[in-house]
């Protein structure tokens, strides 16, 4: 395997990766019994030199539910074979890691309503109410 692209310019070297892998659970016919499968891809966030004490501290903050000592280990056992799961890891890895570290959302600029806006919304509620005042028949 090869590094993990976060995004252009930004890799996780194959040497700061870990692999385990076991059985997995569920169907996968006569081989579920003897293929290890089940892929762990882990990573140590806090020893890695990678990112910027900025980004590191980021990505910390949004993955710390999720870091076990600083590490954070991806699982995949969706496929039946090892090396669509090890695929499947890296790119959740890569996903994970681009969304932690990600610049935060700008902040929006509150706004009201224009005036047109306003003067269309309650005309076309009257204009409703006038319908529905149509339609009554008299009580009388």
């Amino acid at each position: 395997m090869a590094d993990v692209l976060i995004r252009p310019g930004l890799a996780i070297p194959e040497s700061e990766l870990s692999w385990r892998f076991s059985r997995s659970s569920g169907p996968g016919g006569q081989g579920v019994n003897t293929t290890d499968s089940r892929v762990e891809l882990s990573w140590n966030l806090l020893a890695s030199g990678l990112l910027s004490p900025a980004l590191k501290e980021r990505a910390v903050e949004r993955l710390g539910s999720r870091l076990v000592d600083g590490v954070l280990t991806i699982t995949a056992s969706e496929h039946r074979s090892q090396l669509r799961n090890r695929e499947a890891a890296e790119a959740r890895l890569a996903m994970r890691v681009g969304e932690a570290i990600a610049p935060p959302p700008r902040q929006r600029r509150p706004t009201k309503p224009s005036r047109g806006s306003v003067e269309r919304r309650i005309g076309e509620k009257k204009r409703r109410a006038q319908i529905k005042r149509n339609r009554r028949g008299d009580m009388d």
